[in-house]
């Protein structure tokens, strides 16, 4: 199947935010290639090491609430 990487690479960005704690550390339990190019994009630290967090760089974490909002916010 045929997909949209920049679109899945939104989503898997936005559902970061949900796993984000001390400070802009987010859990790294998302498919390898997708992290692999966010980390290309510059919105999180370098997801190949043992530990099982990353960080989000400011312009990742901005981006991340953003997305975050525009696609699961409940609209009043």
């Amino acid at each position: 199947m045929q997909y949209d990487k920049d679109k899945a690479d939104e989503i898997v960005l936005a559902l970061l935010y949900l796993g984000i704690h001390d400070g802009s550390r987010t859990w790294k339990g998302i498919d390898w290639d997708s992290m692999n190019r966010l980390h290309q994009k510059g919105f999180i630290s370098n997801p190949i090491n043992k530990t099982k967090s990353v960080m989000l760089t400011d312009a990742g974490e901005k981006m991340s609430e953003q997305l975050f909002k525009q696609f699961f916010a409940k609209q009043p």
